[in-house]
């Protein structure tokens, strides 16, 4: 794909603009938006995707247009996976409702942080050695395979949403149990004590941590354009804090989206693999030359995302709401983990 230095200053100005303007303007005004506003934003930050990837389409071909298609709508389910981790913590760090849409912003500023790291790291490592697509397709299929594990235990711990970096934290410096607006750290009788939403931040932050050890590998496996990983990943954090106060509710009911990412990440971990093998000519004998063509992999996506989301919606409409909320609370958990 050839995309000049031109469209990538462009591109990356008005994606960031628009981001930006999402989280540092319009996020500025700490509400809880209304289920209306909250529907626009929602349907706007998509419909300028969609608009995105056709424009691709008319540009570049099908081809491009199916990668950024398959990689948005990849992003953007681990992103409302990621969102309900950040659900579940909030939650159990009782994040007044007042202050979620602020925690919200700082998350989706680290997720796009670190994101962005990993994909220049990634296109470095893809563009000096072929063999690294081994290693992507392995973590997938590892994580795959210990996502599905993880679902079929049965675990009734409600602990608070911790690891390691979080218990760090708390042995090495004094805090306080109650908030204090925005403010991080707070001065009591001479001395300097963390809030709670110094510990939203450190939890929000080290679960995008995790998410994009995921997130990043997969992307690639659908396409190797740095131009379109990036976009697929503005694009998939755009949004999310409305569509958090959107779905809140409905994300309780969606008790299989963890699995159903499990089967998305262990088909992009097996196409990776391929991919290699095609990149050393040991995959001649398979269909395709061992790649998986695009139009198939948007097809599985797609298929994994509804059947699951129809699955989810069934089966939970027939529990009772304390045992789907914590059939989901689990799941999440055990993602977190």
């Amino acid at each position: 794909m050839d995309v000049s230095t031109t469209t990538w200053l462009i591109t990356t100005v008005v994606l960031v603009a628009v981001l930006a303007l999402d989280v540092f303007v319009i996020g500025r005004n700490v509400h809880e938006p209304s289920m209306k506003e909250a529907g626009a934003f929602v349907a706007t930050f998509v419909a300028l995707a969609i608009v995105f990837g056709l424009g691709v389409w008319a540009t570049s071909g099908s081809r491009y247009a199916g990668e950024f298609f398959a990689g948005w709508l990849t992003e953007y389910s681990l992103s409302i996976d990621n969102l309900f981790i950040f659900l579940i913590i909030m939650s159990k760090l009782a994040v007044p409702r007042h202050l979620q849409q602020y925690a919200l912003t700082i998350g989706i500023i680290l997720a796009l942080i670190f994101r962005a790291i990993f994909i220049a790291l990634g296109a470095a490592a893809i563009e000096q050695f072929a063999w690294v697509f081994f290693i992507f397709g392995a973590f997938l299929i590892y994580t795959a395979i210990n996502l599905v594990r993880e679902y079929r235990k049965h675990d009734d711990d409600d602990e608070m949403v911790d690891n390691a970096l979080m218990r760090l934290v708390k042995r090495r410096f004094p805090s306080t149990d109650e908030y204090h607006g925005r403010s991080l750290t707070i001065t009591q009788a001479g001395k300097r004590l963390i809030t709670p939403m110094f510990f939203v931040i450190v939890a929000l932050g080290s679960t995008d941590l995790l998410f994009a050890l995921d997130s990043i590998p997969a992307i690639y496996g659908l396409t190797e354009e740095p131009y379109l990983v990036f976009t697929a990943n503005v694009f998939a954090l755009m949004g999310l804090r409305q569509l958090y106060f959107l779905i809140g509710g409905l994300l309780q009911r969606l008790i299989y989206l963890s699995l159903g990412l499990s089967f998305i990440l262990a088909f992009i971990g097996v196409k990776l693999v391929l991919h290699a093998m095609h990149e050393y000519h040991w995959a001649d004998w398979a269909p395709f030359g061992g790649e998986i063509p695009i139009w198939l992999s948007l097809t599985v996506i797609i298929g994994t995302l509804v059947v699951t989301t129809v699955a989810s919606l069934v089966v939970s409409s027939r529990m009772k709401p304390d045992e789907a909320e914590e059939t989901s609370v689990d799941n999440a958990d055990r993602r977190a983990v």
